[in-house]
């Protein structure tokens, strides 16, 4: 929790739950960045065509991170974004900061290592499951070498908000004692958003570990976006989403993804659920990241809490309707259209490719 006391909930102007004020608004505080994501990013290979890792003879590239994905998508919805990590000085590293920055996510605080090197990993097109498969080549990586000692806390805390996700704790033991570093309540601290984003290939061995780190990570942060499925495989968690509530009473706003089907919020005593829209798939790829960059942006923008929700859906219904592990989220002055629909034509909006850029149906 943050060294100050939330506010109390209250309703919004449209009839909906309002979150606590510190989470509702950020203070300015001076900060030079609207968001600052801090996480490893890496080189991501994925065949060419549908099929297995032995069966691809040719591979697409790009770049994937969840810390990264996030920052990327708010710089491009119009935000102020940082990304802080490290990179091999090899040509992969060169390939990812062109990337990102391209975004125009600001990479100054990217630290360059010449002696590990970037991280890369190849994957199949699903999401997760058992058709997933994701090989990865990122132990010893440069990412990896992150600790409190290595990275700039001044870059890190100069935002209103600080994204982090569980993927960071998992690298190394550095890592993980850099999270809890940033995570500690302590005065001037930004707004914390922890993604739980579990993977159970980065804590083989280590379950019973995940489990309470992730858990403890969680209960430190503000805003908290953890699935369903997650709470379940992790912590054994089942009763819906105001079971993993109550797991995690701590933190101001919890949002709970349930896939398809929509999302709760809670925050304070306010309980606020939304379903999400009918999306016809691309690429069942990105959709968690986007989901938190739509919900932040809303966030920072000071948005009801059903609304941010909402932008949460519409965000992510970009990265699901596009190839890829980011896409290009949707203007602003369309995702708020969509989002102030009322909660019938709403129910009936289905998204489908080239959705951001042509006319939803509802």
């Amino acid at each position: 929790m943050t060294d100050h006391a939330p506010g109390t909930v209250d309703a919004g102007g449209d009839g909906t739950q309002q979150a606590p004020a510190d989470a509702r608004s950020p203070a300015h505080r001076g900060t030079e960045v609207d968001v600052v994501c801090l996480g490893e990013s890496m080189v991501a290979f994925r065949p060419s065509r549908p099929g297995g890792l032995a069966e691809a003879d040719s591979f697409d590239r790009g770049v994937g991170g969840a810390e990264s994905n996030v920052a990327c998508t708010l710089a491009r919805a119009g935000h102020s974004a940082r990304w802080i990590s490290r990179v091999g000085a090899d040509a992969f590293g060169d390939h990812l900061l062109r990337a990102v920055a391209a975004c125009g996510v600001d990479t100054a605080h990217v630290v360059r290592d010449p002696r590990r090197p970037t991280g890369v990993y190849f994957r199949t097109h699903g999401e997760r499951g058992a058709d997933l498969e994701v090989a990865y080549y990122r132990a010893g990586s440069a990412a990896s070498a992150m600790c409190p000692d290595t990275v700039d806390r001044a870059a890190a805390d100069t935002g209103r908000v600080l994204h982090l996700t569980g993927i960071t704790a998992a690298l190394s033991d550095g890592c993980l004692a850099l999270l809890h570093d940033l995570t500690a309540a302590r005065p001037g601290r930004p707004l914390v958003s922890f993604d739980v984003n579990h993977r159970p290939a980065l804590w083989t061995g280590r379950a019973a570990q995940a489990r309470t780190t992730l858990l403890g990570l969680a209960r430190a942060a503000d805003v908290v976006f953890v699935g369903e499925d997650e709470a379940t495989d992790i912590w054994g968690i089942t009763g819906g989403p105001a079971a993993v509530r109550a797991a995690l009473p701590e933190p101001p706003v919890v949002v709970v993804k349930q896939g398809g089907r929509g999302a709760t919020a809670f925050a304070g005593q306010a309980t606020v659920p939304v379903p999400a829209p009918a999306v016809d798939v691309v690429a069942a790829v990105g959709a968690g990241d986007a989901f938190a960059a739509g919900y932040l942006s809303a966030t920072l923008r000071g948005l009801p809490l059903r609304t941010r929700l909402r932008h949460g859906h519409l965000t992510a219904a970009a990265a699901l309707t596009a190839a890829g592990d980011t896409a290009a989220p949707p203007g602003r002055d369309r995702a708020d259209r969509l989002a102030a629909l009322d909660d019938e034509a709403w129910g009936r909006l289905r998204l489908g490719p080239r959705w951001t850029t042509e006319e939803a149906t509802a």
